[in-house]
């Protein structure tokens, strides 16, 4: 058995969360500043935790998020 463990990429880690399920979530985008341009409705769906496509969703469990 291998002594050494893999480093989970810190950045990573405080990025994207796991679900119950095993689905890898994430804060959407463009929720920052200059806000008054934007529709009451889209920054409502922007409050919402994004899901992360299957397979990009494996590349970061797999690369990123080791042990999580």
């Amino acid at each position: 058995m291998s002594k050494n463990k893999m480093k989970t990429k810190k950045s990573s880690a405080k990025r994207f969360s796991l679900t119950g399920t095993g689905k890898v979530k994430y804060k959407k985008m463009n929720l920052r500043h200059i806000l008054t341009k934007r529709s009451p409705k889209r920054k409502r769906n922007l409050r919402k935790a994004g899901i992360l496509s299957e397979d990009s969703a494996r590349r970061i469990r797999k690369q990123q998020i080791p042990y999580a």
